[in-house]
């Protein structure tokens, strides 16, 4: 068993965590999790890896009034009216897709999601993974995909391998929970990536339609 990495934050949705964690480990052998790492904003992310001037969020949008449409740093079209979130901009602010649709929440909301997963690798060669969140979207539909890094460009999966068991609905109170088992272990390359999907539903192995019904909202990466 590899050294144990506790970062568990001391936010609402620990205990809901431990007793996953708990359930999760009845009858494998495994004695505790070997690594739980917390989610960061997407957004963050993006912004700080790509050297942002200004950090945005690349995949959800305000009203701009003039302002043309564009292409923006992820390679996202959007529409006439509209202009990428900036971190900085006013929490209170309606974001949209990259069609001008409503997401139904504004960007404090949006940003202010958080989570933690827990990572386990098994005897045989797979990984457990449990995931909790507080601040989603009540009743919003959500996916867990796996980021490649070591992919160009990056490339995304689903993290159970099939996009079968990796999604969830989160509850009227914003939380969410999920256990899954990916089928390799994760390892400095890869992310966890929590996909919002803002038509309703999931779409199997695909994250769908980046910037307009699928939306990177969290992620955790592998250090």
């Amino acid at each position: 068993m590899s050294k144990l990495f506790v970062r568990l934050s001391l936010s609402p949705i620990a205990p809901a965590a431990f007793v996953l964690i708990s359930a999760a480990f009845a009858g494998t052998g495994l004695a505790q999790p070997t690594m739980t790492l917390p989610f960061e904003t997407h957004a963050a992310f993006f912004s700080r890896e790509t050297h942002q001037p200004k950090p945005l969020d690349p995949q959800v949008f305000v009203r701009a009034p003039g302002a043309p449409a564009a292409v923006g740093p992820q390679g996202i079209k959007h529409v006439g009216g509209y202009r990428n979130a900036l971190l900085a901009d006013k929490a209170t602010l309606p974001v949209f897709s990259a069609n001008g649709h409503a997401l139904g929440f504004d960007l404090g909301q949006w940003l202010g999601a958080t989570g933690n997963v827990v990572l386990m690798p098994t005897p045989s060669g797979q990984e457990k993974v449990i995931a909790v969140f507080n601040g989603l979207k009540p009743g919003g539909a959500y996916s867990l995909f796996e980021n490649h890094f070591d992919q160009k460009p990056i490339g995304f999966t689903p993290l159970d391998g099939r996009g079968v068991d990796n999604n969830f609905v989160a509850g009227k109170d914003g939380r969410g929970a999920i256990t899954l088992t990916a089928p390799q272990a994760l390892t400095g390359v890869n992310a966890v990536l929590v996909v919002y999907h803002s038509d309703g539903k999931p779409h199997g192995a695909s994250r769908g339609v980046i910037g307009a019904t699928a939306h990177h909202q969290l992620i955790a990466k592998l250090p």
